[in-house]
């Protein structure tokens, strides 16, 4: 999600991160965090598809199988 628009609500298999420490992935029952997004790309894979999207940073919290994104996207 942006401040502006949801850009994907759906069920990922995976979720690939520019953390501010480096890349991280979470999994299903990943363990809660809140993390610092740096200028990368944010990956997905999503019903055997991969997605990918620009981002120039932000936030990603995980909790109970739950990931929220706020980016700023381009």
């Amino acid at each position: 999600m942006t401040p502006e628009k949801i850009v994907f609500d759906g069920e990922v298999a995976s979720a690939t991160f520019p953390g501010e420490k480096g890349r991280f992935t979470v999994l299903r029952n990943h363990a809660p965090l809140i993390s610092v997004l740096e200028a990368g790309m944010l990956r997905w894979t999503s019903n055997g598809s991969v997605y990918e999207q620009k981002i120039g940073g932000g936030f990603v919290e995980v909790a109970d199988n739950v990931v929220t994104v706020c980016a700023e996207v381009f």
